[in-house]
């Protein structure tokens, strides 16, 4: 649920059942979103015995997570200075865990993920910054990059004229994980009327006693009442927090202008760093017509916010060319998706380092910051769930309510595709 959303503070009256509604359904956990980290945590307190249901506005993942690259970050984007910063510190654990649960050897079990691919490439340009940035990647993390031979380089990079190393950051389809949980814990989320089907009963800011919402389907009335509300709703956080009488100041976006490719491309996973920075991040995957879909990132992604999307598309392919010497591009169809990435406020609106949660009543405003860093997200916030002893979630009686849909990706999505042919 990482949409806006316009809800209405209201002051549920205390004799519910005079009023002939069903009974309120206790709950240890309420969690409002499904993207990757309301599902990773619904997962974990469904395995743990909760009590708990998911509430989506939209469709799991739409916004950031159906919009994301997919890699599972080392950290070595964020040791390109030399160092290793809090950053890189915070991920550079992260990878072995996901690899553990992609094959089934850890909880959650994410057997099944489609994988873009197993690792990335990391390469330069000519410059002398670009060689001194990739000498900064090799510092103090877990998974580091390792030279390759010409030989054993892809073909799309045999031209390409500094080094080319590989690096063991796995790429996944973020949207057959969304299927996985989605499949696994249909009874447990219900899709809500985010604009008038909701409204919250609190004692104070961010104490909710009670959550009210009408079934779009039916119009009938169910009422919550949950020991611990999740807001895990990205840039939804925002709307949510002052619903419920909180300062929505704690959050910022950083917005995002992604570029995507489509056609007769090789398939590439990788990042090009130039300098202090990774200039472009290429990810691969094909669409529904079997074509190969590029998205790019990196700092094009940053600096094409202030652009449109023909300039943009302009500058993505002088960039491409220029990092991918050699590449033809003729049979190739272009086009942009806008995203705003949803974090907690800096100072100076800077990117935060870590993932983060705050509770404020019995609410906990939460960003895992990065999709790597779900896991260590989910941990912190399980420490805070009590879990109450008592008769399990009957969910047979939700069965009328409606259920989301995984969303779909950018590029099945309706653009406007600029064509070179």
């Amino acid at each position: 649920m990482e949409v806006e959303l316009g809800l209405t503070l209201v002051m549920v009256p205390s004799t519910i059942d005079d009023m002939g509604l069903r009974k309120p359904i206790s709950l240890d956990v309420v969690i409002f979103g499904g993207g990757i980290t309301g599902l990773w945590l619904l997962d974990t307190l469904v395995r743990m015995g909760a009590r708990v249901l998911l509430l989506e506005a939209d469709s799991f993942g739409a916004g950031q997570t159906i919009a994301s690259q997919g890699i599972i970050h080392g950290g070595v984007k964020y040791s390109l200075r030399g160092m290793l910063t809090p950053a890189g510190r915070a991920v550079r654990d992260m990878p072995l865990l996901w690899r553990r649960c992609l094959a089934g050897e850890q909880q959650p079990d994410l057997t099944g993920t489609l994988h873009r691919g197993e690792f990335c490439h990391l390469w330069q340009t000519s410059s002398i910054a670009s060689r001194l940035g990739m000498i900064g990647a090799q510092s103090g993390l877990r998974v580091t990059p390792h030279k390759i031979s010409k030989y054993e380089r892809p073909d799309v990079l045999r031209s390409c004229p500094g080094t080319v190393s590989r690096l063991d950051e796995q790429v996944i389809d973020p949207g057959s994980v969304l299927e996985i949980f989605s499949d696994r814990h249909r009874a447990h989320t219900l899709r809500i009327d985010a604009a008038s089907g909701i409204e919250f009963s609190t004692d104070g800011p961010g104490q909710i006693r009670l959550i009210r919402m009408i079934n779009p389907s039916t119009g009938d009335t169910l009422d919550l009442q949950p020991n611990l509300t999740v807001l895990t709703a990205g840039v939804g956080n925002g709307g949510l927090r002052d619903q419920i009488g909180l300062s929505t100041k704690l959050m910022q976006r950083r917005p995002l202008h992604m570029t995507i490719a489509r056609g007769s491309l090789p398939m590439l996973n990788g990042h090009c760093i130039d300098g202090m920075k990774t200039r472009v991040t290429i990810t691969s995957t094909k669409d529904y017509a079997d074509r190969t879909v590029w998205q790019i990132g990196g700092q094009l992604a940053e600096d094409g916010v202030s652009m449109e999307s023909t300039l943009l598309v302009d500058r993505a392919r002088s960039e491409i060319q220029a990092v991918l010497p050699g590449i033809d591009l003729r049979q190739v169809d272009w086009a942009t998706y806008r995203v705003d990435r949803a974090e907690p406020s800096t100072l100076g609106g800077h990117r935060p380092d870590t993932a983060f949660a705050r509770r404020d009543g019995n609410t906990l405003t939460v960003w895992p910051i990065k999709m790597v860093l779900v896991p260590q997200l989910v941990d912190q916030v399980v420490q805070q769930v009590s879990i109450n002893a008592g008769d399990p979630l009957q969910t047979d009686e939700l069965s009328d309510w409606p259920r989301p849909q995984v969303a779909i990706y950018p590029w099945e999505d309706e653009l406007s595709w600029l064509t070179d042919h």
